[in-house]
């Protein structure tokens, strides 16, 4: 696999910056777009994914961001607005928490823009909102609400800092986190593991085989799944089975052809309508011209085997 073969319109690359050796910039059409990966401390990988720095140069920027795990974002300047596929239009508070979405969700930034995000797992997003994830799925809420005074704080500092201080940014971010952790109980780590497993040893997951794991009925499974991970077990299998397929096709160049026969879609047509709504492009999009957003989440998956589950998906 190679980061060069990843394409965009006018024939931009994502290509490696001298931010680290996980730091991207594309030249986007609306102006160059940069995003930086950093991953989490060993003590907190089980809660959470990667942490990032988004920045754009423009004075305004529109893209399109696939379905995806629960986010903590803080606007460290600029400001902006979510657009669900139910057609909610949400104004992002400057602490957001975003809830797991559950298809490709439109953007706009009024800018520049920095933002800082990180992704949450499950264990993470019970330790920072512990309710039930699918009451908040393709919706958004003021972290403030939940957390208050620490996390402002933490945001205050971070605006006086730029991306040259990355490291130690992201330090004050992990420090905070870490002192909101909550350890679950072995019984829900227990399921946890179960439905990582089975979301990407399958390439096309059964929810027959998760039951059989866990030795929970489907009905159980599906209020559990809700509450972790925000969507029951056959929408879960649909969404990162896409996200895979979509890593596949973009970042090495794998026949989306091919892909449909060995995935378990129904036919070709059945293939392009489900990484258009969980991606926001079609298969051919992603080989030809992958917008900018989408270029740089797919390199998340370079972080491999150095974060949690969820990174590793796609």
């Amino acid at each position: 696999m190679g980061l060069h073969q990843v394409g965009s319109p006018g024939g931009a690359v994502a290509l490696p910056d001298d931010g680290g050796p996980l730091s991207y910039t594309v030249a986007a059409a609306q102006g160059p777009v940069r995003l930086r990966y950093i991953a989490p401390p060993d003590h907190l990988r089980a809660y959470f994914g990667s942490l990032y720095l988004f920045s754009v140069s423009a004075d305004h920027y529109t893209d399109i961001t696939r379905a995806d795990s629960p986010q903590m974002r803080i606007m460290l300047s600029g400001a902006g607005e979510y657009h669900f596929q139910d057609g909610a239009v949400v104004p992002t508070p400057q602490l957001c928490l975003l809830g797991p979405t559950s298809g490709a969700t439109r953007f706009a930034l009024n800018g520049p823009a920095r933002v800082l995000g990180v992704s949450l797992l499950p264990a993470g997003w019970v330790s920072l909102h512990d309710q039930d994830a699918s009451r908040l799925a393709d919706r958004l809420r003021d972290l403030t609400e939940d957390r208050g005074g620490g996390f402002a704080a933490l945001r205050d500092r971070l605006r006086a800092m730029d991306d040259g201080d990355a490291d130690a940014m992201a330090d004050l971010v992990w420090t905070l986190l870490g002192r909101i952790v909550q350890p679950l109980r072995k019984a829900n780590w227990d399921l946890l593991a179960a439905v990582d497993a089975w979301l990407v040893g399958e390439g096309s997951p059964r929810i027959e085989a998760l039951a059989e794991a866990t030795g929970l009925s489907q009905r159980q499974l599906a209020r559990l799944t809700n509450r972790y991970y925000g969507a029951p077990p056959k929408l879960l299998a649909r969404k990162y089975r896409a996200l895979r397929c979509s890593a596949r096709i973009a970042l090495d160049g794998e026949s989306w052809q091919q892909l449909c026969e060995e995935g378990g879609f129904y036919d070709q047509s059945h293939f392009i309508r489900e990484i258009k709504h969980f991606i926001g492009l079609t298969p051919h999009q992603l080989q030809a011209e992958p917008s900018a957003v989408a270029q740089l989440t797919l390199l998340r998956r370079s972080l491999g085997g150095d974060v949690a589950v969820f990174n590793r998906l796609s």
